[in-house]
């Protein structure tokens, strides 16, 4: 409950990003549309990428929010084996705006690894999946107005200012007719805007530069343990090895939240989570993209019968960096590391 605001009449702000995040886990994780021969679901929410706020200021209650969303997939064609016809891919919302229509709403489809037995997929989750992601994006404003908005300002019985008071009711007034007709709500932005190279001119409340982004996925394979990948990834020495440069990273095992740089500063960034001999998620960023911008960088380790699986995954490149970031961190990472321990063919 708002407190020291009379009349509800001073602008207060409630910042909304962790109930975001709990609200899309909620509403889209296990999505799934299927015809004939295929099926495909929303396997989880990969990220979540901007500011959210509902705020409210003489009674009007307002939100404000600018996200990026990207989503894993995945799926089967029914009539072949699951090993065979499975796929996994991405879809990425470039913008979801509070001022939006929900018709633009933009998707981007990624099929990893796509062949002939999962070629359709992408027709399924375009024609079948994204309706059902796009009536759930619609209702994501009036949802978030819904859900904060007693928490920002006083309830009306409250409030002796008619002025404020009748903002209040008009505004609970059209809340209701939101929740009544969810596709009226607000959306994403038009194609022009997701295309656009400069920042939207919505302004987050973070001072982050923003970029366009795009997400980006390798599956390279190394003839070691996922122990010993692991390993080489985190380690002070083995880095300096593969690096061919003294790295500024925590003793083996580093600790989440701890801070690294590699390659002369070149590339920098934030382990966000490990878990041993499985998965390294960080924050990464090349040091010429714009100051505070950073991308994701999750990698996934899994161990075969002979071999280590690395499957990586970037969101959050600035559009335009995606062949340049792939290139080096083919040679600079993968190959470099295969020369140096004799960890598989160099190709």
């Amino acid at each position: 409950m708002v407190v020291n605001n009379p009349n509800n009449w001073h602008w207060v702000d409630k910042n909304c990003i962790d109930w975001t995040r709990n609200y899309f886990n909620e509403k889209l994780v296990k999505l799934s549309a299927e015809d004939e021969s295929k099926t495909v679901e929303v396997a989880s929410v990969s990220s979540i990428e901007g500011d959210v706020e509902v705020c409210q200021r003489k009674g009007k209650v307002i939100s404000l929010f600018d996200l990026k969303v990207t989503l894993d997939i995945t799926g089967f064609a029914i009539d072949a084996s699951k090993e065979e016809g499975s796929f996994k891919g991405s879809i990425v919302v470039p913008e979801l705006a509070y001022d939006s229509e929900a018709d633009d709403l933009q998707f981007d489809i990624s099929i990893y690894n796509e062949d002939s037995t999962n070629q359709g997929m992408r027709v399924i989750t375009k024609n079948k999946l994204v309706p059902k992601l796009r009536e759930i994006l619609a209702g994501f404003g009036s949802d978030l107005i819904k859900t904060h908005s007693s928490d920002i300002q006083l309830s009306s019985d409250k409030v002796n200012s008619q002025f404020t008071k009748s903002n209040q009711e008009s505004n609970s007034a059209k809340a209701a007719a939101g929740a009544a007709a969810p596709t009226a709500s607000v959306a994403a932005p038009t194609a022009s805007k997701t295309v656009a190279s400069t920042p939207s001119s919505t302004k987050p409340a973070s001072s982050v530069p923003r970029y366009n982004t795009a997400t980006l996925h390798l599956e390279p394979t190394f003839n070691t343990s996922a122990e010993q990948l692991y390993i080489t990834l985190l380690d002070q020495a083995r880095i300096a090895a593969w690096s061919r440069s003294a790295p500024q990273i925590d003793a083996f095992p580093p600790k989440e939240g701890s801070t690294f740089k590699l390659f002369g500063g070149s590339v920098s960034g934030k382990i966000l989570k490990l878990v041993p001999n499985e998965q390294i998620t960080q924050l990464w960023r090349l040091e010429d993209w714009r100051d505070g911008h950073f991308a994701t960088l999750d990698i996934q380790l899994v161990q075969g019968p002979s071999e280590t699986k690395m499957v990586v995954k970037w969101s959050g490149i600035p559009v335009g960096e995606e062949d340049r970031v792939r290139g080096n961190f083919e040679n600079y990472y993968i190959r470099s590391i295969k020369i140096t321990f004799g960890f598989g063919a160099v190709l």
